[in-house]
């Protein structure tokens, strides 16, 4: 995609407008920045004068932002973080030949892959791990990631996808909700307080009929729209919840919650690893593919 240079901020430009609109003065954004008064002024009127519109409202000794002002000003701000993050992630990669960045599902990353890392990096000590997280697929043209973690099918636009594992939810809850609430037979849950993730509010209905019952009372309930928070609710007692083992090992074991029904569901989709064209050949890459499939299998 070639850009406009017109339309290419400068930096220095948005830092200048963000540091005047947090003081409310030029003044002050010229100490912040060690430039003159006359500098900062000169950097907004050449920013109005790209966009078209004023930023600021001169009142007495002070600027206050007009309101395209305070439109513009949480982008610029998000612009800015996220140069100063990529500056970081760069020099971070910059000092190894090992580094790795890796986009993975939020409750997955932080409940079954960050646990495992120490495994990984005690085979690989040089590796420096970069790990975000990303519910959905994205552009890796757009997002410089040498590897995703997808839950759903296996397609993604120009990305190669390894199947990693399927997915199987359990109905689970805990020791003090079940003690109110006690569930002899899956029709039994139908009463019951369930907790829903967002993204899939089918999945009690199909429990439910894979399990014999139609329920009017599947679509009942709190929703949460990541696992994680459906896991928390799970543990306060808030509800019954499905979920998919791998991510409660921790909970089952220490009986933070308690299986229901030992009636698994597996779900239509999978996870897979997913690897970006041109990347391949990426030799910390490769190491993180044959370490994870073997922890899958």
């Amino acid at each position: 995609m070639k850009l406009s240079r017109r339309l290419v901020p400068d930096i220095a430009t948005l830092q200048a407008f963000e540091c005047a609109a947090r003081h409310g003065s030029f003044t002050q954004a010229a100490a912040e920045l060690s430039l003159t008064q006359s500098a900062v002024s000169r950097q907004i009127k050449d920013l109005e004068g790209q966009l078209g519109v004023l930023l600021f409202e001169r009142i007495r000794q002070r600027v206050i932002l007009s309101d395209a002002g305070q439109k513009f000003l949480p982008e610029v701000r998000r612009l800015l973080r996220q140069s100063e993050e990529l500056m970081v992630r760069a020099m971070g990669a910059a000092r190894s030949d090992n580094a790795l960045s890796i986009a993975t599902l939020p409750t997955f990353g932080s409940r079954w892959l960050t646990p495992r890392l120490s495994d990984f990096l005690r085979l690989y000590p040089d590796t420096i791990l970069n790990i975000a997280a990303r519910s959905q697929p994205f552009d890796f043209g757009e997002e410089n990631f040498d590897l995703a973690i997808h839950y759903g099918q296996p397609v993604w636009a120009h990305a190669t996808c390894d199947y990693l594992c399927s997915e199987v939810i359990v109905p689970v809850a805990s020791a003090a909700l079940l003690a109110r609430h006690a569930a002899s037979e899956p029709a039994k849950l139908a009463g019951a307080p369930l907790l829903h993730l967002a993204t899939r509010p089918k999945m009690w209905a199909e429990w439910f009929e894979a399990n014999g019952t139609a329920a009017d009372s599947a679509y009942r309930g709190s929703r949460f729209d990541q696992f994680a928070m459906v896991i928390e609710a799970a543990i306060a007692g808030l509800g019954f919840a499905l979920l998919p083992r791998y991510l409660i090992e921790h909970e089952l074991e220490i009986g933070r919650l308690v299986v229901v029904f030992d009636r698994p569901m597996k779900t239509e989709n999978s996870y897979y690893l997913v690897v970006p064209e041109g990347k391949m050949e990426n030799r910390a890459g490769l190491a993180f593919r044959d370490w994870i499939m073997g922890q899958v299998t």
